[in-house]
């Protein structure tokens, strides 16, 4: 009798085992999932969309600087006609879709942030391009008063904050992935 209840007890604490291990193993793959959705659908198209609009905007500030190096818009002299056309030109073609994609990415995956609410610096980032879009359909209208947004772009920040993100996810997504295969191997 005592052989048939250790033996039950032995099994059921097997399963109970099995269970729980099953239960952790799950609970592990399913943070290196949300890890990994986090990086292919935010944080890895921002990261690439902040660096890509950094670059860009350097290259069209080197295209375009005044013989003293400084920015049309950073200048006592205001931009010319064909400064302010040019301009108009970069903006309506390079930044203005990818700022709108960087403000699509946030709306559309808000689900994978990082923190608990909304970041700040994103709300400016979708402010910044509202600002910008209401700009850009004055243009397109002939009225060419003004050139900028009403809400300054959070350049620095915003890199700061996609590059910090990904490179902390894909530090995470290693390190869980690393406990997953040393859990396996045990």
């Amino acid at each position: 009798m005592i052989t048939v209840v250790v033996t039950i007890a032995l099994a059921f604490a097997g399963y109970v085992a099995t269970y729980l291990n099953g239960l952790r193993m799950s609970q592990r793959q399913e943070r290196l999932a949300r890890l990994n959705r986090q990086l292919s659908d935010f944080y890895g198209p921002l990261f690439a969309l902040t660096e890509t609009n950094g670059r860009i905007f350097a290259a069209f500030g080197e295209r375009n600087a005044r013989p003293d190096g400084r920015s049309p818009f950073a200048h006592e002299t205001p931009p010319t006609e064909e400064e302010l056309a040019e301009w108009r030109l970069w903006v309506k073609t390079v930044f203005l879709p990818n700022i709108q994609a960087m403000r699509d990415l946030v709306i559309k995956r808000a689900d994978l942030l990082s923190e608990p609410e909304m970041p700040p610096i994103l709300l400016q980032l979708c402010a910044h391009v509202s600002g910008y879009e209401i700009t850009a359909a004055r243009w397109e209208q002939g009225r060419y008063d003004e050139h900028q947004s009403v809400v300054p772009f959070p350049s620095e920040e915003i890199a700061a904050y996609a590059r910090q993100g990904f490179a902390g996810l894909r530090s995470r997504a290693r390190t869980e992935l690393d406990r997953r295969v040393s859990a396996v191997q045990t």
